[in-house]
């Protein structure tokens, strides 16, 4: 594949999370997949420990808008996953709003014919939490453009190797209580990582302008969740609730104790507030109480390390 190949896909972080089962998804189809990754020590290598030419590995510079824009020329569709889950080093949410404009402004300047982008359920400019402003500017960045395109919003993400629910169940094995902050009365909506990718690749294939909601069809109260997995996975934890202000630091303990960031304050805080909630109609097939069953018996047996994952 070259760069003047028509009809082939670009996905940024295809050996990530949500991007690796957006490109799977393309491949599936039958369609060609170019990534963007600042992570090419990801990409899948031979038991010789040479990659496997399945994707085709550019770097993801954002110093360097002319190598990006040549190596988006010639796509039809950008699928991007980029974003931050919280600081780290040098980059924080305005940083990644700055990156996000110059990837978009690239594909622009390459031709790219249609971006989907994959944001997060209720962005708002006016949100206390720079997670969610952060992907509310970067929402009105690709508006700004003109282009054809179209906005995923996930709430909570399920399945493969998804970190948040796998690491409650690996808490519930393992503590002799699991804190629920404030009512734990919240509902989230959540979705399978395969419907998610499904989605956003139905939504390449369109030409509509248009923001969707990525949701499943449940949407328990938070606490409901945590009940569902202790008693799927045996736990005899003690699930009690505690005042929210609790959390972010009982949190950061944990963390430090696990080499990790468990949880932030945007992202308690902005599940608390409901905004990982939504009242549309399910635009994923895949139960998550269902999967929770269907899984427990590796449900949370080992802990998910997002700062391994991502900077180690």
């Amino acid at each position: 594949m070259t760069a003047s190949d028509d009809g082939f896909d670009v996905v940024t972080g295809a050996f990530s999370y949500s991007g690796a089962a957006i490109a799977s998804e393309l491949q599936a189809a039958g369609r060609r997949v170019r990534t963007l990754t600042g992570h090419p020590n990801r990409a899948p290598k031979t038991q010789a420990g040479a990659p496997i030419e399945v994707i085709e590995v550019r770097p993801l510079d954002f110093a360097d808008p002319v190598a990006l824009a040549e190596s988006l020329r010639g796509a039809r569709t950008l699928y991007n996953t980029y974003w931050v889950r919280f600081a780290h080093g040098h980059v924080d949410h305005p940083a990644a709003v700055a990156r996000s404009r110059v990837l978009f402004q690239a594909a622009v300047e390459a031709g790219v014919r249609r971006i989907v982008h994959v944001s997060i359920t209720n962005p708002s400019f006016d949100s206390p939490y720079p997670y969610f402003r952060g992907k509310a500017a970067v929402e009105q960045a690709l508006r700004d453009l003109g282009v054809s395109h179209a906005v995923v919003r996930p709430a909570i993400l399920f399945g493969g190797n998804g970190v948040l629910i796998n690491n409650i169940a690996w808490l519930l094995r393992r503590l002799p209580v699991f804190a629920v902050g404030g009512t734990g009365e919240y509902h989230i909506r959540p979705i399978h990582i395969d419907d998610l990718a499904q989605l956003c690749v139905q939504a390449g294939d369109s030409t509509t302008t248009e923001t969707i909601d990525a949701v499943g069809p449940e949407r328990p109260a938070f606490i409901d969740l945590v009940r569902t997995i202790k008693d799927a996975v045996g736990s005899r934890s003690q699930i009690i609730r505690v005042p929210g202000a609790l959390i972010p630091p009982a949190a950061r303990l944990l963390g430090l104790a696990l080499r990790d960031t468990l949880l932030t304050v945007d992202e308690y805080q902005g599940m608390a507030d409901g905004l990982a909630d939504t009242d549309g109609p399910a635009t994923g097939d895949t139960a998550l109480s269902r999967w929770i069953i269907d899984h427990k018996d590796t449900l949370g047996r080992d802990y998910a390390n997002e700062l391994t994952r991502h900077f180690r």
